[in-house]
């Protein structure tokens, strides 16, 4: 008898037995729901409508009651509760032990942090068009300020507050980069809340669409650099802007 017969507490892989056995090629899994859950709905809808508050308009707290917005929904607190947590990871809300919870606003200084990481994303982003996107998509984005010439800018700011937004939003898609693409995604709800409330200081429109124009000239030329610096330029100087005017975020 060998020393691994006389040796009953080892116990190892019959090799042999295991050539022989049906090899496992997929893991046994169940069927899941595919529907979105609720969390992720009453997400989806919380984050929505802060991004819609326009909160930096007044410095009023706006207290989230968690309850109210389960009745609202028509479903019970858990999910409600999921997805507040979520929002706070995010950075969207904050709890306050005993008090409840609130939509947070960015002091100035963090939404210049804010504004100056996403001038490197978008800057990025310019560069990778110039040198990946079609001639047909850089001229979308040309295409969406025509309804602004011949002075028609200040009869719908409001409207153009939303092509802004569409524009920026564009450049990094157009990027074709899921990495910046996702690191941006949430910087920038951020930053479209603050965009909707400067665009219509000190004649910040007038000046946003002259750069947007000047950024589509160097995408159609294909000037990477040049494109680039311009649209790092553009985002650096929301940031001064921030730093020189929104004392209201103090």
């Amino acid at each position: 008898m060998s020393s691994r017969d006389r040796n009953p507490r080892r116990v190892g892989l019959d090799r042999g037995a295991a050539a022989r056995a049906p090899l496992a090629r997929h893991p046994a899994l169940q069927p899941i729901d595919v529907t979105p859950s609720f969390k992720h709905q009453a997400y989806t809808a919380l984050k929505n409508a802060i991004v819609a508050m326009d909160i930096y308009r007044n410095r009023d707290d706006i207290r989230l009651d968690e309850r109210k917005l389960a009745q609202d929904f028509g479903i019970s607190r858990t999910p409600v509760r999921e997805a507040m947590a979520q929002l706070e990871s995010e950075g969207f809300v904050r709890s306050v032990p005993r008090r409840g919870i609130y939509v947070v606003r960015k002091t100035k200084r963090e939404v210049i942090e804010m504004i100056t990481a996403w001038a490197a994303l978008e800057s990025m982003a310019a560069r990778l068009i110039t040198q990946t996107a079609t001639d047909e998509e850089i001229a979308g984005l040309r295409k969406m300020f025509v309804t602004f010439e011949n002075g028609r800018l200040r009869a719908h700011l409001d409207e153009y507050s939303d092509v802004n937004i569409e524009f920026h939003q564009t450049i990094i898609k157009l990027s074709r980069n899921d990495v910046l693409i996702d690191l941006a995604e949430n910087l920038f709800t951020h930053m479209r809340m603050i965009r909707r409330k400067t665009i219509g200081e000190k004649d910040r429109a007038d000046r946003s669409i002259r750069d947007h124009m000047n950024i589509i000239e160097a995408l159609e030329a294909r000037a990477t650099g040049r494109a680039e610096e311009l649209v790092r330029d553009h985002a650096l100087g929301l940031a001064d802007h921030v730093s020189r005017y929104a004392d209201y975020l103090d």
